[in-house]
């Protein structure tokens, strides 16, 4: 139920829990070693700008809309997403 408050809320009726007919977007991870990583300094953006970036340990993969889309911290290229913009 921790996702599914702010799946309605945010008026997604098709996530929020996993069960049948639901869209599966789920986190694996290693509960004995799940943790932020050191914050770093990244200049990706426009004209060298730079950028807080905070990463995760312990995260085995992530699963959105039942696709695999990271493994070990890596990309897949799968990109099952959408775009949600404010209505």
């Amino acid at each position: 139920m921790l996702t599914l408050a702010p799946a309605m809320a945010w008026g997604f009726t098709d996530r929020g829990l996993v069960r049948e007919g639901m869209v599966a977007d789920l986190n694996v991870f290693d509960p004995e070693r799940v943790a932020p990583a050191v914050p770093e300094v990244v200049r990706d953006l426009p004209r060298g700008g730079k950028r807080l970036s905070q990463k995760s340990e312990g995260f085995k993969a992530t699963v959105v809309g039942g696709e695999v889309t990271i493994v070990d911290g890596e990309p897949t290229g799968a990109r099952p997403g959408r775009l949600v913009r404010a209505r």
